[in-house]
């Protein structure tokens, strides 16, 4: 037991390494380019609603970032996960080995670039004479687990029925796109009229996004919302699961 779960480690981290060299292979500006797309929507929201809307909050700026690295993390994730089978086609018909690691391993290498972020929003945090709370210490490992295992859970569905079904990928990325408009990113959740608040009890990256903002800039952790979050991460995961149980026997027909 002992070695098939270091052996499995092992090989996520292998395959984490891989994947993490493929990507930044001949960068120069690899850390850079992880935080450039949050920073590039966070300039651009803020010319369109703090100077030309005159949108009234306070530390927009920072607000932003704060929910845009989250959303980034999840968002990256699950579009890069749509072919992430198909990619690794070669390595899954050669090596018996757990084939639903490879979409964790994707999850994981964007949850080590969030992580990269971080120090860019305590910039942005002392810019505003802000400082990071002791609550981080332990709030951001809790959040980082529930991001994780929601994330997951998509991320092995979608990639799991995009081998039988191929519009998928075009219908993820309009979903994604669909629910980052329904999501409170770039407005805040006090901002949405009182007969319309249920969306953000139905919408799992809403809780989501509204903790890592509300621990980022204020130290507090909602145990309710955070509850909420872990709750629909566990029904994602087993959903995904479960696809990806029923389906998996087949793909080497597929591939």
């Amino acid at each position: 037991m002992k070695r098939s779960v270091k052996h499995l480690v092992d090989l996520i981290v292998v395959l984490t390494q891989k994947d993490l060299k493929v990507r930044y292979k001949s960068s120069f500006l690899g850390y850079f380019w992880s935080v450039a797309n949050p920073l590039a929507y966070a300039f651009v929201f803020y010319i369109a609603f703090k100077i030309v809307m005159k949108i009234q909050m306070e530390n927009y700026a920072l607000f932003l970032i704060a929910g845009l690295f989250p959303w980034q993390w999840f968002s990256n994730s699950v579009n890069v996960n749509i072919f992430c089978f198909l990619n690794n086609a070669s390595i899954i018909k050669k090596v018996n080995f757990p084939k639903s690691i490879i979409p964790f391993t994707l999850v994981l290498q964007d949850l080590i670039h969030f992580l990269a972020a971080v120090p860019v929003i305590v910039l942005f945090m002392a810019i505003y004479h802000k400082s990071p709370s002791w609550n981080w210490i332990y709030g951001i490992p809790i959040l980082l687990v529930i991001q994780l295992i929601l994330t997951y859970g998509l991320a092995l569905f979608v990639s799991t029925i995009n081998l039988f079904f191929r519009d998928l990928e075009r219908l993820t990325a309009l979903g994604v796109t669909l629910l980052f408009y329904f999501t409170p990113v770039f407005y805040s959740e006090t901002m949405i009229p009182a007969k319309y608040h249920y969306f953000i009890q139905i919408n799992p990256l809403s809780t989501l996004i509204i903790s890592w903002r509300n621990l980022f800039l204020n130290g507090q952790i909602n145990w309710m919302y955070i509850a909420a979050s872990f709750v629909s991460g566990l029904v994602f995961l087993a959903g995904g699961y479960w696809v990806y149980s029923k389906l998996s026997w087949k793909f080497a027909e597929v591939l």
